[in-house]
């Protein structure tokens, strides 16, 4: 006869619920008690049922992974696979799967997100992006459905659980950088502003530039969206009267872009142009030379989201709550300080 819940319990001196709480790895219980009961587990043979918890409980165990972009276009971009890598490795302790949308549009990855909702395939999700006028968040929340973000929402913050950096700090820091090195010319090349990140980043950039009274030139800031030529936006750069001698760039991939350009064109990375990027990925490192980074931490953003939206599924908090996961700047070779160094 097999060992249940209700034998665990009994000689674990605690209650059903409680047994069941430590299943689902509640935070609502001490460690203490977990490791007891799960001693105790061990010692009975207790092995849990998925099927059968899934038909008692109405649960999958089965996380759903909202994605901007197609799965081809997002897993060639090293955020994705990085964030996923977080989310993966705290499903796999815990004991959930995960189901990644595979629609190739945004209207394919929303109907996507409304199957798995609707289908009850998914007991939560985690949503890896914060777009403007998108219309995953606002359906999530219309049908009450458990979800994080990863990004800073828009709007209805109170209703959102979201794990994010400060990213207007983040790129404050990398410009600042960039003036203690000397640099008075910064240019910068961000991200679509439809999207949140692109936005604070942007943010963070001008901040810095007004705290020194360095006057904002448009001709050395691009936001592109969508498909962009980089040979362009970098030759319209350096053949300006006085190009810029140092750029902020909006994460680590596009960062690759532009030293592909430079070296193509006899641009000398970090002799005629400094470069500092954003998330510290593996390319970062490799490159050559290797990139300066802000690293944003993207595993910890991952694991973290996994953490919260388990947390909300088994035991729903009455408020919603924001984890910032802090950044620092990974220093390489990418930059060089010039000799005209001016005190900030």
């Amino acid at each position: 006869m097999s060992v249940t819940i209700k034998d665990v319990a009994k000689k674990a001196n605690v209650s059903p619920s409680t047994v069941s709480r430590v299943i689902s790895d509640s935070p609502r219980i001490s460690e203490k008690t977990k490791r007891h009961v799960r001693r105790v587990m061990e010692e009975l043979g207790y092995h849990l049922n998925y099927n059968a918890r899934v038909l008692v409980r109405q649960k999958t165990q089965t996380i759903g992974i909202v994605m901007k972009e197609s799965a081809s276009r997002s897993l060639h971009d090293p955020f994705f696979p990085e964030v996923l890598r977080g989310i993966s490795a705290f499903c796999n302790k815990t004991g959930y799967s995960i189901i990644l949308t595979t629609g190739e549009s945004e209207k394919e990855i929303f109907d996507d997100v409304v199957k798995m909702v609707q289908g009850k395939r998914v007991d939560g999700m985690i949503v890896t992006y914060s777009k403007h006028d998108d219309r995953v968040i606002p359906y999530l929340l219309d049908s009450e459905f458990p979800f994080v973000l990863v990004g800073s929402p828009n709007d209805r913050t109170d209703d959102i659980i979201y794990v994010d950096n400060d990213n207007v700090k983040a790129a404050a820091d990398a410009t600042e950088y960039l003036l203690r090195l000397g640099h008075q010319r910064i240019g910068y090349i961000g991200g679509d502003l439809n999207y949140e990140v692109a936005n604070a980043r942007f943010k963070g950039y001008q901040d810095v530039l007004r705290k020194h009274d360095i006057p904002f030139k448009e001709e050395y800031v691009v936001n592109p969206a969508g498909e962009f030529d980089m040979h362009e936006i970098v030759s319209d750069f350096m053949n300006l009267p006085e190009p810029p001698t140092s750029l902020v760039v909006t994460d680590d991939l596009v960062a690759m872009k532009v030293l592909q350009v430079c070296h193509r064109e006899g641009i000398r990375v970090p002799d005629d142009l400094s470069l500092i990027s954003f998330n510290n990925a593996l390319i970062a490192q490799i490159s050559s030379p290797p990139l300066t980074s802000v690293d944003t931490q993207v595993f910890q953003l991952g694991h973290e989201a996994a953490k919260s939206l388990v947390e909300e599924i088994t035991d729903p908090a009455d408020y919603k709550k924001s984890i910032i996961i802090p950044t620092v700047i990974k220093k390489r070779e990418s930059c060089r300080q010039l000799i005209s160094n001016k005190s900030v």
